[in-house]
């Protein structure tokens, strides 16, 4: 039990990190890169949510918080990024437009993965 804990806490934090890593970064550079990092990120994404979801089932009784803005920063990320994304390689948007929808969903998740690690931080303390 305490290998798999162990196992499950790294995967979701590094996961984790990544995540808000590029999301912080792609928000600071208006979404530049962001085609290139959308299924990386989205991939982090799946990984965070399903270990926290494990971990919250094995360590935490309270308010799930954190996994809402995670779960909501998800949802901009792959709804408002990935439809920029697709509609800037089929050419119906032009790449000024595509980037500004990219750096907005970008910094609407940053802002709610930050709030996600600040509930992380707290959780042991609630």
């Amino acid at each position: 039990m305490q290998t798999a804990l162990i196992i499950t806490l790294s995967l979701h934090i590094l996961a984790a990190v990544f995540w808000a890593g590029t999301s912080f970064t792609l928000a600071r550079t208006g979404g530049l890169g962001g085609e290139q990092l959308y299924r990386p990120q989205m991939g982090a994404a799946v990984i965070v949510v399903l270990t926290g979801g494990y971990l919250w089932h094995l360590a935490h009784d309270g308010a799930a918080a954190g996994a809402l803005c995670a779960l909501i920063a998800a949802g901009v990320q792959g709804a408002m990024g990935g439809r920029a994304i697709r509609a800037l390689r089929a050419g119906k948007l032009d790449e000024t437009s595509a980037r500004s929808r990219i750096a907005t969903a970008q910094r609407i998740a940053a802002a709610l993965l930050a709030v996600t690690a600040i509930c992380m931080g707290a959780a042991r303390y609630i």
